[in-house]
Protein backbone atom coordinates (compact mmCIF):
# COMPACT_ATOMS: atom_id res chain seq x y z
CA UNK A 1 0.00 0.00 0.00
CA UNK A 2 1.25 3.62 -1.27
CA UNK A 3 0.61 6.53 0.98
CA UNK A 4 0.59 9.61 -0.14
CA UNK A 5 2.83 12.33 1.73
CA UNK A 6 0.83 14.61 3.70
CA UNK A 7 1.81 18.47 3.84
CA UNK A 8 1.84 20.10 7.49
CA UNK A 9 -1.08 23.13 6.89
CA UNK A 10 1.54 25.67 7.80
CA UNK A 11 4.06 24.45 5.14
CA UNK A 12 1.40 24.53 2.59
CA UNK A 13 0.03 27.91 3.44
CA UNK A 14 3.88 29.44 3.23
CA UNK A 15 4.42 27.70 -0.53
CA UNK A 16 0.96 29.06 -1.34
CA UNK A 17 2.02 32.34 -0.03
CA UNK A 18 5.13 32.47 -2.10
CA UNK A 19 3.69 31.07 -5.12
CA UNK A 20 1.00 33.79 -5.51
CA UNK A 21 3.85 36.44 -4.77
CA UNK A 22 5.65 35.27 -7.37
CA UNK A 23 2.84 35.49 -9.54
CA UNK A 24 2.62 38.99 -8.75
CA UNK A 25 -0.76 38.17 -6.72
CA UNK A 26 -1.50 40.16 -3.20
CA UNK A 27 -2.30 37.46 -0.97
CA UNK A 28 -2.24 38.10 3.15
CA UNK A 29 -2.77 35.47 5.75
CA UNK A 30 -5.94 36.14 7.67
CA UNK A 31 -5.85 34.10 10.14
CA UNK A 32 -3.48 31.31 11.56
CA UNK A 33 -5.11 27.83 11.93
CA UNK A 34 -3.12 24.70 13.65
CA UNK A 35 0.27 24.46 12.06
CA UNK A 36 -0.24 20.58 11.41
CA UNK A 37 -3.63 19.98 10.32
CA UNK A 38 -5.66 22.95 9.99
CA UNK A 39 -8.20 23.51 6.86
CA UNK A 40 -7.40 26.01 5.03
CA UNK A 41 -10.17 28.40 3.05
CA UNK A 42 -8.50 30.82 0.27
CA UNK A 43 -11.05 33.78 -0.33
CA UNK A 44 -10.83 35.74 -3.31
CA UNK A 45 -11.72 39.63 -3.40
CA UNK A 46 -11.95 40.99 -7.21
CA UNK A 47 -12.07 44.69 -6.23
CA UNK A 48 -15.35 45.10 -7.57
CA UNK A 49 -17.00 44.42 -3.90
CA UNK A 50 -17.77 40.37 -4.99
CA UNK A 51 -15.29 37.87 -3.15
CA UNK A 52 -15.73 33.99 -3.36
CA UNK A 53 -14.44 31.80 -0.99
CA UNK A 54 -13.20 28.06 -1.57
CA UNK A 55 -12.20 25.42 0.70
CA UNK A 56 -10.47 21.35 0.40
CA UNK A 57 -12.72 19.02 0.20
CA UNK A 58 -13.20 15.43 -1.44
CA UNK A 59 -14.39 14.35 -4.62
CA UNK A 60 -16.62 11.63 -4.10
CA UNK A 61 -16.68 10.16 -7.31
CA UNK A 62 -13.01 9.93 -7.75
CA UNK A 63 -11.48 10.32 -3.72
CA UNK A 64 -9.28 13.14 -4.86
CA UNK A 65 -8.98 16.32 -2.97
CA UNK A 66 -10.50 19.12 -4.99
CA UNK A 67 -11.38 23.02 -4.13
CA UNK A 68 -14.89 23.74 -3.69
CA UNK A 69 -16.84 26.90 -3.50
CA UNK A 70 -17.85 28.01 0.35
CA UNK A 71 -19.34 30.84 -0.61
CA UNK A 72 -19.57 33.39 -3.23
CA UNK A 73 -21.16 37.04 -3.71
CA UNK A 74 -20.55 40.59 -1.88
CA UNK A 75 -17.10 40.57 0.11
CA UNK A 76 -19.56 40.93 2.91
CA UNK A 77 -21.78 37.96 2.48
CA UNK A 78 -18.08 36.40 1.95
CA UNK A 79 -16.65 37.55 5.17
CA UNK A 80 -19.68 36.75 6.84
CA UNK A 81 -19.64 32.82 6.01
CA UNK A 82 -16.08 32.85 6.67
CA UNK A 83 -16.41 34.38 10.55
CA UNK A 84 -19.16 31.52 10.90
CA UNK A 85 -16.65 29.20 9.60
CA UNK A 86 -13.76 30.46 11.95
CA UNK A 87 -16.51 30.37 15.14
CA UNK A 88 -16.82 26.38 14.20
CA UNK A 89 -13.55 25.63 13.35
CA UNK A 90 -10.83 28.17 15.29
CA UNK A 91 -7.97 25.69 13.74
CA UNK A 92 -9.15 27.30 10.47
CA UNK A 93 -6.32 28.66 8.44
CA UNK A 94 -7.83 31.97 6.23
CA UNK A 95 -5.95 33.26 3.08
CA UNK A 96 -7.57 36.03 1.60
CA UNK A 97 -6.22 37.69 -2.24
CA UNK A 98 -7.05 40.32 -4.23
CA UNK A 99 -7.02 40.06 -8.16
CA UNK A 100 -9.52 41.88 -10.17
CA UNK A 101 -8.53 38.84 -12.72
CA UNK A 102 -9.55 36.43 -10.00
CA UNK A 103 -6.56 34.40 -10.07
CA UNK A 104 -6.08 32.02 -7.34
CA UNK A 105 -3.57 29.69 -8.98
CA UNK A 106 -5.62 26.87 -6.99
CA UNK A 107 -6.31 24.79 -10.48
CA UNK A 108 -2.00 24.19 -10.82
CA UNK A 109 -0.07 21.20 -10.13
CA UNK A 110 1.14 21.14 -6.63
CA UNK A 111 -2.06 22.84 -5.26
CA UNK A 112 -5.07 21.02 -6.61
Amino acid sequence: MVREARLTSDFWVRAYLARLRLAGIPAYMMARGDATAGAVLVVLARLDGRAVAWQRSFDLASGARAWVVLAEGTEAEVAATVVRQRRFDPDLWVIEIEDRQGRSLLDEDGLR
